[in-house]
């Protein structure tokens, strides 16, 4: 079991530079061995980005030769810019649920990437060849088309897609902390799927128009985007987002649960394909078995995601309210932040001051203020719970530092949102007697009673301007 020391006083600063004299990292195709092993994980981390690029801009290439072969060149111009429509829409909804603690832009992209190019690469390549197996090996085509889109689709699309969430999961953990995180990064996932695959469908429906001479609302293409782009563009990131909820709960589970940590993503899976299998089963349902699937599941299925969704982003804002009093006893935050930082409006608000009065560089300052102190409620509460990982005290050093870099311009700016927006704030009564149990990793071990966050001290060792005296009756983990 790992236990965590209390803070440092004198914190060393995220990314030190070497001292002076140390001889200078060799690269690593020369002589990985020779590299320190702080160094190492470094440049593993450019050979990982590297190679991912790479693969990534191999699959985008691939699919576009085979899009465009299958569609023709006016077909492919068609099909694009019907099927980029409704994508703006969708990102901004997954990148609105996505603001009380908003991920990197870097995974977002990645994820877009990746279903929009190896995902439909992969799905292409394995639809495609177990359709024509099964067609060989029952010499039924038609029975083979109908297993292929209600059986092999659903797996091996749903398959595709989920591996952007679990790498995601895996190699980005900081940023992947709860169910709005699986939701966002799945979402953006099916969203670039269906991104490629729109393309592909509309092409093939204004060629098919083109020989037969169909036009207007009579046309195979116009069918087909009110069917793929008006009334189901939300089908393919509400299947995966069943997959992106799985992952969520296995970030919200403790490390030493592995089998929940494991079940959980690939019951997500299951419903994710079983959700695909039903909508792409529909036609099969009779004459109005598509209308009768989409009333019946599709849209009850939305609303309740999307009731789920909005409830935990609330839920978020309340934990930031409750966690970051502690950081304002310590000096940390003033007392009105805490209120003002679970406030989507007084947030934006401070943005706006601070973009109005001292410039777009001050707006994104205040914006890194609101996600590090958002950050540093969400480790704060997982640390309570017994889920912080072996690094909660750097990773708390270092949200803490970030805080108090960018304090000059997004104190003033906060200030003004609290005075518009938050009632007046008084240092909160003492904490229960149980708020400081299983502080730290497993529950019982590392933080536990009496532990308060240190006052702020400089990166350099040199002390911080002092902070206001707390409340001389507020003791935050009195027993």
């Amino acid at each position: 079991m790992a236990t965590f020391p209390a803070y440092p006083t004198q914190p060393g600063a995220p990314g030190d530079a070497p001292a002076a004299g140390a001889p200078r990292l060799p690269h690593w195709w020369q002589r990985w061995g020779s590299l320190p092993a702080r160094a190492q994980p470094r440049a593993w981390g450019r050979v990982r980005y590297g190679a991912l690029t790479a693969l990534l801009a191999l699959s985008g290439l691939v699919i576009l030769a085979l899009v465009r072969r299958q569609t023709g060149t006016e077909g492919f111009l068609v099909g694009l810019g019907l099927a980029v429509l409704p994508v703006p829409l969708l990102l901004a909804a997954f990148r609105w649920l996505d603001r009380v603690e908003p991920g990197p832009w870097r995974n977002l992209l990645f994820a877009f990437a990746w279903g929009a190019c190896a995902a439909a690469l992969i799905a292409i390549v394995a639809n495609s060849f177990a359709t024509r197996w099964i067609a060989t090996a029952t010499a039924d085509p038609s029975s083979a088309d109908t297993l292929g889109a209600t059986v092999i689709a659903p797996i091996v699309e749903e398959s595709a897609k989920a591996a952007a969430v679990l790498l995601v999961f895996l190699f980005r953990r900081r940023h992947f902390t709860g169910i709005v995180d699986g939701v966002v990064i799945a979402g953006v996932t099916a969203t670039g799927f269906a991104f490629t695959e729109n393309i592909l469908y509309l092409g093939n429906a204004f060629g098919t128009d083109q020989l037969s001479g169909e036009r207007g609302l009579a046309s195979v293409t116009a069918a087909t985007f009110f069917v793929r782009v008006v009334m189901a563009p939300f089908a393919h990131p509400l299947f995966t987002v069943f997959t992106g909820i799985g992952f969520g709960m296995a970030a919200l589970s403790a490390e030493r649960r592995r089998l929940r940590r494991v079940l959980l993503p690939l019951g997500g899976l299951l419903l994710a394909m079983g959700m695909h299998a039903m909508w792409n089963g529909s036609s099969s349902f009779g004459e109005y078995g598509f209308f009768a699937v989409y009333g019946a599941f599709m849209v009850p299925a939305f609303g309740l995601l999307t009731f789920l969704v909005v409830w935990t982003r609330q839920r978020e804002l309340r934990t930031v309210r409750a966690e970051l009093p502690a950081y304002a006893v310590a000096g940390w935050l003033t007392p009105p932040e805490p209120y003002v930082l679970g406030s989507m409006r007084a947030r934006r608000l401070a943005r706006q001051y601070a973009a109005h009065h001292f410039g777009r560089a001050a707006a994104r300052s205040v914006a890194r203020y609101e996600a590090c102190a958002t950050s540093l409620a969400f480790l704060r509460h997982r640390g309570r719970s017994g889920r912080a990982g072996a690094d909660f005290v750097v990773r708390e050093r270092e949200l803490l530092h970030e805080l108090w870099r960018h304090r000059e311009v997004a104190r003033p700016s906060l200030a003004y949102a609290a005075r518009v927006t938050a009632p007046a704030v008084a240092l909160p009564p003492p904490w229960p007697a149980a708020y400081g149990h299983g502080y730290g990793h497993g529950g019982g071990h590392g933080y536990g009673y009496g532990y308060v966050p240190a006052q702020p001290s400089a990166p350099d060792g040199r002390p911080y301007p002092a902070p206001a005296a707390p409340h001389p009756a507020y003791d935050p983990y009195r027993t």
